[in-house]
């Protein structure tokens, strides 16, 4: 905030020692951390103030509205989030309700269906597994031992 470093607060702390003292330097820190936080806190109310003026005079609207003057595709781009958020509400006992409902109820028979298919594939390729491993080993145990040279 001032700009101060180790080495000032150093000096700044050892003037402070001997132009108050040993015994009355504590009480010193303790005033001066008081009215620091009485500072800090004053601030924070003149912050809050000020924003809640700036709220009732409208500032963030017209902030806003230079926003989405100067970037006006993102602004193009809220609005067509919005429009497209907008198109999923509708009633569901008309016709675009039941038929939203139907292709919802579709889709989930398509997926049941296709995990289903996948998990047939996966047990056809596990039985062709297991298949072709008994084939390999009844082979392995058909073959005489090699003879060992010794």
């Amino acid at each position: 905030m001032f700009d101060i470093g180790w080495t000032e607060m150093l000096v700044i702390g050892i003037v402070a020692l001997i132009v108050v003292g040993p015994k009355d330097l504590p009480v010193l820190f303790r005033s001066l951390g008081q009215f620091v936080g009485k500072a800090r806190g004053m601030a924070r109310e003149f912050s809050r103030a000020m924003n809640d003026a700036a709220d009732e005079a409208g500032v963030k609207d017209v902030a806003k509205g230079l926003k989405a003057a100067t970037n006006p595709i993102n602004s193009a781009m809220d609005g067509v989030k919005n429009a497209a958020a907008d198109l999923g509400k509708f009633d569901p006992d008309s016709e675009t309700g039941k038929l939203a409902a139907e292709r919802a109820e579709n889709a989930k028979k398509i997926q049941a269906a296709t995990a289903r298919a996948a998990a047939d594939r996966k047990m056809k390729e596990a039985q062709e597994a297991q298949a072709k491993a008994a084939e390999l080993e009844a082979v392995r145990d058909a073959e005489p031992p090699a003879k060992s040279e010794t």
